[in-house]
């Protein structure tokens, strides 16, 4: 579904990402890990239009994306989260989604915007009266929204941006859990950026690891968490590592 070939980012002298390829298949959940400063969030402001890259090539379907406005690229069918949820507070639960599905279909259909809404809201738990306001939702609350929004846009892939940050441990188990139907339920394939590598290694598929904009390392979730470069770079001691492959054995 996804083909990105050299990709690379650069920010005047500083090269964030340098010469990251990867492929995602139809139906997968790629986990996407490294430290803070990695090259994550900026690998996924290109894949979503907000950064042109410098160089490299982004394929969804065959296509050429590179470079194209984040309108474009939705219209195609990458949907996307943001770490730090910032709904329209004047507006209900329900118009956040709404506008959402309006725009990112690219139909431009008040009726199926509505539809979009209503099924998007259904699958993340959230209320579909169309009256209920987005103050009172607490952190996870505003997690399902922001999930909910990229739903609506009615995404193939869906790149979820740190879908556990500020949740509790209950919290994280059920955000997984919804990503993991989101995949079987509709068939949404899933690039999944996450720093709680615990959780997201119980759910995905394979998982691809960053470090100063480099990738150092890709594959099945057990073969990643106990290789030498991931263990120095991003878990630090082998007693996380131990944690970590004790994880995916209970997956």
């Amino acid at each position: 579904m996804l083909v990105v070939e050299g990709l690379v980012k650069r920010f005047g002298g500083f090269t964030a990402v340098s010469n990251v390829s990867f492929k995602v298949g139809q139906g997968e959940i790629l986990g996407l890990i490294g430290p803070n400063g990695s090259g994550k969030s900026t690998i996924f402001n290109m894949l979503s239009g907000t950064f042109p890259p410098s160089a490299g090539s982004i394929k969804f379907e065959g296509e050429e994306i590179a470079g194209l406005a984040p309108h474009r690229i939705i219209n195609r069918g990458i949907g996307r989260t943001f770490q730090i949820p910032r709904p329209f507070r004047r507006l209900t639960i329900f118009e956040n989604v709404e506008l959402a599905g309006f725009y990112g279909q690219g139909s431009h259909s008040r009726a199926k915007a509505d539809e979009a809404a209503e099924k998007a809201l259904a699958m993340v738990g959230l209320p579909t009266d169309r009256r209920a306001p987005v103050d009172g939702l607490g952190a996870a609350g505003l997690k399902k929204l922001e999930l909910a929004k990229a739903l609506a846009t009615s995404p193939k892939l869906l790149l979820a941006d740190e879908s556990l940050g500020g949740l509790d441990e209950a919290e994280m188990d059920q955000a997984a859990d919804m990503l993991r139907k989101i995949r079987d339920e509709l068939g949404i394939t899933i690039i999944w950026v996450e720093h709680i590598m615990g959780v997201l290694m119980r759910v995905v598929d394979r998982v691809m690891v960053l470090d100063h904009g480099e990738k150092i390392s890709e594959g099945v979730p057990s073969a990643v968490s106990s290789d030498p470069k991931v263990i120095e770079v991003y878990l630090g001691t082998d007693a996380d590592a131990t944690q970590a492959a004790a994880a995916e054995k209970r997956r």
